[in-house]
């Protein structure tokens, strides 16, 4: 089916884009786990927004409210508390963006979880403000520095950036390595390799337009092992999960 813009009515507010990028990862990972990964590979969603934070607990301490009530079946066992240790107060504090992850994480299991391959799926506010593009850059320049593969794919419509120039500029890559300024959205798949001692990144694009299907890219496991990522499938089934189809 063709792709919907699920971004402005009349789809959106009555569908919410988060819920359907939660749930078109997990048709991905399934759909990969299904028909192509090797037993020695597993995929798994990893969707939430504004990263995995510990909340400081200081926020919510409570001032003591008087002894606790005594036993009623007789004295307490004594036992030695844990050993807790407490850091300096910080020099300073900055502030910090942790973006939005929608992704589908590929590991091989031979020997151990190791991330070999990710497949990120492009949110608003991945694109919204310069920090929050630089910080969404930095997570897949990361990634493509460790010799992890990418695919990514940009299926916004109501921002305009494109975070694969983003990225290749961060990794200070040559102009021939962006894509037009024009190209809003776009999927994009980076094979990290080494060439006779040379490191290197392939690089596979595609152009995504509203009202027509989604592309199938090549994600790259280990070596020369490929599997595809068939976007339109996983597309096709999350809209016939939420009744869009």
């Amino acid at each position: 089916m063709p792709l919907l813009d699920h971004f402005h009515p009349p789809l959106y507010p009555r569908h919410h884009w988060d819920a359907f990028h939660s749930n078109w990862a997990t048709r991905l990972a399934d759909g990969l786990t299904d028909r192509w990964l090797p037993p020695e590979f597993m995929a798994e969603e990893n969707t939430h927004g504004g990263g995995r934070l510990e909340i400081d607990v200081a926020t919510y301490e409570q001032p003591p409210q008087g002894r606790p009530p005594a036993p009623t079946n007789g004295p307490p066992v004594a036992t030695l508390p844990p050993q807790t240790w407490t850091p300096p107060a910080p020099a300073r504090t900055m502030p910090a963006v942790f973006p939005d992850s929608f992704e589908v994480r590929v590991f091989s299991t031979s020997g151990g979880l190791t991330l070999v391959a990710a497949v990120e799926l492009i949110s608003p506010s991945n694109k919204d403000r310069a920090e929050d593009r630089r910080a969404f850059a930095a997570k897949c320049a990361s990634y493509l520095y460790q010799g992890v593969a990418v695919v990514l794919i940009d299926i916004v419509t109501s921002r305009r950036a494109n975070l694969h120039n983003e990225t290749m500029c961060l990794m200070e890559a040559a102009e021939a390595s962006l894509l037009p300024a024009d190209a809003e959205l776009y999927a994009v798949a980076y094979r990290p390799v080494l060439r006779q001692e040379k490191p290197e990144i392939d690089l596979w694009t595609a152009p995504v337009a509203v009202g027509q299907p989604l592309p199938t890219m090549p994600l790259r496991l280990t070596g020369d092992l490929f599997v595809p990522v068939e976007f339109e499938p996983a597309y096709q089934e999350a809209c016939r999960r939420r009744r869009l189809a």
